[in-house]
């Protein structure tokens, strides 16, 4: 069984039908990540409606003006609240900066905070912003259970980060044609240590790409990370899969 640890199933064209096309396909489970407030409430109504499927809220960078605060409704007691396992997607976007630079640091840390406050896994995303992301995780304080989504980083990223006590989940980049680098961050991640995704609708792994992607690839994007490690894709899927229950808190 393989777990999806990263996708937006709300999205315009990957509705709950995409749930069970990926169970079809040998997905068991799945964590349908939020963007902004609206985004998490949505992510977190389809998995209190799916067996196999949570929730994590969290600010994406690009939405950081909304402000970290817009998320605490969605972290009180309500229906579903057991199935939010994580705060995220949160961190730094340097690439577009649609959200200002001090206010994407602020919405960040204040995000960090709520995952310590709640017990919750923290899920990163980090776009040309290495120093900064690292910086203020070290200052607030490093989630025990933290994951940098969509790895993007050459070794010495991915050594930094799993230095912290991250964990690295890879997506359908690693089987992109210049993604030299993501490989050997791939073949140097610890299996206890190394969780796969889609990222769905987006990044969709070769040879599907240019059309939109969906949890039912992620052993698509999984046996990619295992001919990079030289393993066969039952490896990557049994320890990806024990890697993502740890790291959500979840029974295997």
């Amino acid at each position: 069984m393989w777990f999806d640890s990263h996708c937006h199933i709300p999205y315009e064209g990957l509705g709950p039908e995409g749930i069970g096309q990926a169970q079809a396909a040998g997905v068991a489970r799945m964590v349908t990540i939020g963007t902004d407030a609206a985004q998490s409430a949505a992510a977190l109504e389809v998995a209190a409606g799916h067996e196999g499927v949570w929730a994590a809220v969290g600010l994406h960078p690009h939405d950081a003006f909304q402000g970290a605060d817009s998320l605490l409704p969605l972290l009180g007691a309500g229906p579903g609240r057991d199935k939010v396992v994580a705060i995220g997607e949160c961190g730094l976007d340097y690439h577009y900066d649609l959200s200002e630079r001090p206010v994407q640091r602020e919405a960040f840390a204040a995000q960090v905070a709520l995952a310590n406050e709640h017990c919750l896994a923290l899920v990163v995303h980090t776009r040309e912003a290495w120093d900064d992301t690292f910086g203020i995780l070290t200052a607030v304080g490093v989630p025990e259970r933290t994951i940098f989504h969509c790895f993007t980083g050459g070794p010495t990223e991915a050594k930094r980060a799993l230095d912290l006590g991250a964990r690295l989940s890879f997506s359908g980049i690693v089987t992109f044609k210049n993604a030299d680098e993501v490989r050997e961050s791939a073949a140097l991640c610890p299996l206890d240590r190394l969780l796969v995704e889609t990222d769905s609708p987006y990044l969709a792994p070769v040879p599907h790409r240019g059309r939109p992607n969906s949890p039912a690839l992620v052993p698509v994007v999984g046996a990619a990370v295992a001919a990079v490690k030289g393993l066969a894709p039952e490896e990557v899927e049994a320890s990806s899969w024990a890697a993502a229950c740890t790291v959500f808190a979840l029974a295997p």
